[in-house]
Parts: structure tokens; sequence; C-alpha cells
């Protein structure tokens, strides 16, 4: 399987990670799990579990870097502060790595993004707010309300456009159709351990999926089992089951 490892300059916070495999197909964005890093997808056997799609040609695949470290997951940084640190890292993604993706896969079908646990979050985000960009975002057991991760201080703008359950409950007129009309999404929780305490995934995919419902924004839930867990062995599962139908 061919895999590719390049580090691009990110905005003020040194060079991040960018991990390609495969060499043909639809281009799959993933974000890694809490402040991890673009291999970690790779060393928790989440390639295997799509190795045939990715040898097929029907996959490729693009690991990067989470910064979280950085923003939501620097708790001595106000909610805002981390949001607008956030801000940055989503520029990267857009200005940076979303042209390279475009340039290696020319005339691709539209990125799908993917991710676990907090890298949920970011496809989902990304997928709610940049639809035009990422035509379909995949959430395994993510949680979707930053002012739940430890938060404290006043918020602002800022904390509202990068929390879903926020600007999705606001969104309305003509840009609400916009996002009907290019969004996709999906979302994949468990009632197994730790989806609900203390990661708060299970509720806050079903208060998402509930929010999206309301708006008319096209997506699935999946609900899995009380075995489901918040773990790499049920992440596998659910992307090979569920990735097959978007490459």
């Amino acid at each position: 399987m061919e895999r590719v490892h390049t580090d691009l300059d990110t905005l003020g916070t040194g060079r991040g990670a960018v991990i390609r495999y495969g060499h043909w197909g639809r281009p799959l964005l993933v974000f890694a799990s809490e402040a991890g890093r673009a291999w970690d997808f790779e060393n928790n056997g989440m390639i295997d579990a799509i190795a045939d799609l990715i040898e097929g040609g029907r996959v490729k695949v693009y690991c990067v870097d989470a910064m979280d470290n950085l923003t939501w997951s620097d708790n001595s940084l106000p909610t805002e502060e981390r949001a607008r640190r956030h801000n940055a890292y989503e520029s990267w993604i857009l200005d940076t790595v979303v042209p390279r993706i475009d340039a290696d896969s020319p005339g691709h079908a539209g990125i799908v993004a993917a991710g676990c646990s907090m890298g949920a979050y970011h496809a989902v985000n990304m997928g709610l707010k940049r639809p035009d960009v990422v035509k379909v975002a995949i959430g395994l057991s993510g949680s979707y309300d930053p002012t739940t991760w430890h938060g404290w201080g006043e918020t602002g703008e800022a904390t509202y456009f990068n929390n879903p359950h926020a600007y999705v409950a606001g969104m309305e007129g003509g840009h609400l159709a916009w996002v009907r009309e290019h969004a996709n999404i999906l979302l994949v929780a468990g009632q197994g351990p730790f989806e609900v305490h203390p990661t708060q995934s299970l509720p806050g995919s079903q208060r998402l999926a509930d929010l999206l419902a309301a708006k008319q924004i096209p997506h699935e839930f999946d609900l899995w089992g009380h075995d489901s867990a918040h773990d790499w062995p049920w992440w596998r599962k659910q992307l090979a089951l569920h990735l097959p139908r978007f490459c």
C-alpha cells in the first residue's frame, strides 16, 4: 500500500503532519482523536480496516495531526480563546491541506471527512460549516458541544460558530437552505462503556441528530448496542461498515 508522509507549515504552530495512504479514489480526510498524530489511525488498525477500499482504488486517505493541545484541550485557556485558536487550525486545513488534496487528487468527487472521538467533532463541524468542501462527514463517537469540555469564561462569536449544538439551532433562511443542499452528516455512537460517561458521546450525538432533524439537514444517526464501546475496535467496525457506500 502506498504511504506518503508530508509535513506542512501551519499557521503559527510550526509544522503539521499529513500522511497519505493509497494511489487512487475519493479523498478521505481523517482527523486524529484528541491531541493525536496523523499516524494514530494506522497504528490503531483503522487503515487495515479499510485496506480493501484503499488497495482497490476506491479511497485515498489523508490523515492529519490534531492540534487540540493548543486549542480545545488546553484547559488553562478560557473557552473563547480556545475557539479562536481552533479557527487557526481550521484555516490550516482549508488553506493548506485541502488545496494539497485537490492537487494530489484532481477531479475528485468531493472530500469525505471522518474522525473518532474529538476527531469526530472536527469532521462534523467542518462538514456543517463548509459542506461545499467536505461533502460527507462521518463522526464516530463524537461530542459536539465545546462548552462542556471543561469550559470557563465568557464565550462569544468564536465559540458560537464552532459549537454545532448552538449554530445548528440558530440556522435559518438562505444559509440554512444552502446547508440543506450540500451537507451530508453521519453520526455513529454506541451505548457501551465510556459512550456516556465521561465522553458524553451518546447524548451529544443524539442531541445533534435531533437538531439536524429539526432543521431538515440531511443526516443519519446510527446507534449501536450496549456492547459498543468508546474504543478503536468498535470504530474499526463502524468505519468499515459505512465508508464503502461513500466511495
